[in-house]
């Protein structure tokens, strides 16, 4: 199975856990690919200071199975960046499209959840405002929901942070295999964490 990550300047480095879980989960499953993609391929400036390299860009990207949107500050720009969105709602045809934290956000502008339920971040520090509530204020047609996981099939959406471990163990265990999820749960030490989140946040799938 491929992955796609999608990477911007200022992404929460946090929300690259993404990456990591897959590439623990290649010890279990060594068939899981896994890929960077950027609106520029090259270097891409996170938030406070990492830099990573974006192995592809919007216009070179091949084919993924999943692509999975990252979140951080830089979601304000990447809402007005027509190249993102048309590339994100491009791919939304033939591929299952994923977010975590404020990716959601730029999955919105992209029109990728209209008509569906949805989640992102929604702990902030005053005064700034819950990118949930954005969400459900700017976007009347999608219907917003405070939770771990939001799984529509062709559409995942994850809360903030590092809620980011549970939406990829869940594209693991519904995408591949729960024996992989689990195996992948236990060797990253998250297995009781993972069963928390899910009794407080129970994930919505439909």
């Amino acid at each position: 199975m491929k992955f796609g990550i999608f990477v911007y300047p200022d992404v929460e480095p946090v929300d690259l856990a993404t990456f990591g879980v897959l590439s623990m989960a290649r010890r279990a499953y060594p068939d899981i690919q896994i890929h960077t993609i950027a609106p520029t391929k090259g270097e891409v400036l996170l938030a406070n200071g990492l830099r990573v390299i974006a192995e592809y860009g919007v216009d070179d990207a091949p084919a993924f199975d999943v692509i999975v949107v990252t979140g951080g500050a830089g979601w304000k720009e990447q809402v007005k960046n027509p190249a993102t969105l048309a590339f994100l709602k491009a791919r939304s045809r033939d591929t299952v499209m994923t977010s975590v934290c404020t990716g959601g956000m730029i999955l919105a502008a992209a029109g990728v959840l209209n008509g569906k339920q949805a989640t992102t971040k929604c702990e902030v520090i005053p005064p700034e405002i819950s990118p949930l509530l954005q969400m459900k204020e700017q976007y009347k047609d999608i219907s917003t929901v405070h939770t771990s996981v939001v799984d529509q099939q062709t559409v995942v959406t994850g809360g903030g942070v590092t809620l980011c471990i549970d939406v990829m163990l869940h594209l693991l265990k519904t995408r591949i295999s729960p024996e992989v999820a689990n195996e992948t749960a236990r060797i990253i030490e998250y297995s009781r964490a993972w069963q928390a989140n899910k009794a407080a946040l129970p994930p919505i799938e439909s």
